[in-house]
């Protein structure tokens, strides 16, 4: 049997529907992935303040901590399990991130041991349990980086830096707890206290940027109550007090607590905006489901009633005001058009239902139901101006995960050119950003241009 137009039209749909079930297997990848730096943030944050007050607070808290991580571990497993069959086959890529993500959980068990006897002091608590965190948060950001559909794309840009700043405000509990726990301040940690705050308002500020309107709208009501206005006297304490001042050690539960009621908060968020990354995937599959329907009678339609060759001719000339084709010509428009509604692009983002719509009226356009060349050019105008407005989407959300990706490139070729740590890297961009005020992207872009032999004889100690 011969290769039809049809058959490749069709497939060519269907693969778009098997493209979005699996966009919706990743998004549960991505809701564990998220459950999991929250049971770990919880148990980084009472693990602080256990081994800064020397075992005497946050050991019930610490526990209960992990009783709940562990499960959701063993489901990240399972997770990871059903991405390497081939209806959910991952990439290279995201396979290997899987394997380094693995690797740190296996390191876990030792770490609660050593915790347990209060063996690592409570910053290398902290530091430990953050690799793992930035670890998961990778996969979520190659997750999102690797999402098709606008829609979708869009949400999941939300989602990570939305997770991005709750990791923020996580570590900012755990230092904190350490700071108070402690009763001591010191300059390091309340450098870093500083750092957190303003990496969470970047974070949440492009959240805010991509994420649906009621969501935003909530956020910036609660910033509104009671426990914020409380964590901030808290922060201003902590940033205010002289290196080596004492510190109120019974603000160590309030602390927490009320930097617990913000990250709760985020997780409630984070929650929601999964389930709108579900509601977004289904309504994808749903109207490309309806636009094959519609697909397959349009195609039936030209098979069984095919258009009127003189007539075409004469009718598309006028329609489109274009210079004069061959007849052979025009049946190939004819068909590119029809194909063009059935197969679509992308994963019907922004604009879905204009395929299905045209469809319809393409069908219905002319007398007894026929379709016409008319009703077949405006399908391919409106097809091409649906892919124009995606791929518009599609790369403002992807300019908003590059900026992440430059500037951690940039704390990279600062470590390795210089010597510095993670914090100082970061730290002597924001400055230079300030310094010049110019953007910190610009700032990383440039950092990224430098010949190496700008960075000799200036290494951290120089």
């Amino acid at each position: 049997m011969p290769l039809s137009v049809s058959q490749l039209v069709l497939r060519a749909k269907q693969l778009e529907i098997e493209a979005l079930r699996h966009l919706a297997g990743r998004v549960e990848l991505v809701d564990v992935t998220g459950q999991l730096i929250d049971a770990l943030q919880r148990e980084r944050g009472a693990s602080s303040g256990f081994l800064a007050s020397g075992g005497q607070r946050f050991a019930a808290e610490r526990r209960a901590a992990s009783a709940v991580a562990e499960p959701v571990e063993a489901a990240l497993r399972e997770q990871f399990a059903q991405h390497l069959q081939p209806p959910l086959g991952a990439s290279t890529r995201l396979l290997s991130l899987m394997a380094w993500v693995l690797l740190d959980l296996e390191a876990l068990p030792a770490l609660r041991a050593q915790i347990e006897r209060q063996a690592p002091s409570a910053s290398d608590a902290v530091a430990a349990f953050s690799r793992v965190i930035a670890g998961l948060v990778e996969l979520i950001f190659h997750l999102a980086d690797a999402a098709p559909n606008p829609d979708v794309s869009r949400l999941l840009v939300a989602f990570v830096h939305l997770v991005q700043g709750k990791e923020a405000a996580g570590q900012e509990r755990a230092v904190g707890a350490q700071l108070y726990a402690s009763g001591l301040c010191t300059e390091a940690l309340q450098q870093r206290v500083v750092q957190l705050i303003e990496a969470q308002e970047r974070s949440l500020h492009l959240f805010e940027e991509f994420a649906e309107p009621a969501l935003r709208t909530r956020w910036q009501q609660l910033q509104l109550t009671p426990k914020v206005a409380l964590l901030e006297r808290l922060r201003r304490t902590l940033c205010m007090a002289r290196h080596e001042a004492a510190l109120d050690s019974s603000l160590s539960d309030d602390w927490f607590e009320v930097a617990s009621v913000r990250i709760a908060e985020l997780w409630q968020l984070q929650t929601e905006l999964v389930a709108c990354l579900r509601q977004a995937c289904q309504a994808q599959i749903e109207a490309v489901e309806r636009d094959l329907q519609d697909s397959e009678g349009l195609l039936r339609q030209l098979r069984d009633k095919p258009l009127p060759r003189a007539q075409a001719v004469e009718r598309f000339f006028s329609q489109s005001g274009g210079e004069a084709l061959p007849v052979a010509g025009l049946a190939g428009a004819a068909h590119s058009a029809a194909a063009s509604v059935a197969a679509g692009s992308g994963s019907g983002g922004a604009g879905a239902g204009v395929g299905v719509v045209d469809a319809s009226a393409a069908v219905n356009a002319a007398p007894g139901h026929e379709p016409s060349v008319s009703s077949l050019v405006e399908l391919l105008q409106a097809q091409s101006e649906r892919l124009a407005r995606m791929e518009v989407e599609l790369d403002t959300a992807r300019r908003a995960l590059n900026e992440r990706k430059v500037i951690e490139r940039a704390k990279g070729a600062l470590m390795a050119r210089l010597g510095l740590t993670e914090d100082a890297a970061l730290r002597a961009l924001q400055k230079a950003s300030m310094d010049h005020n110019r953007r910190l992207l610009d700032v990383a872009e440039a950092t990224l241009a430098l010949p190496d032999f700008v960075f000799e004889g200036r290494g951290a100690g120089k």
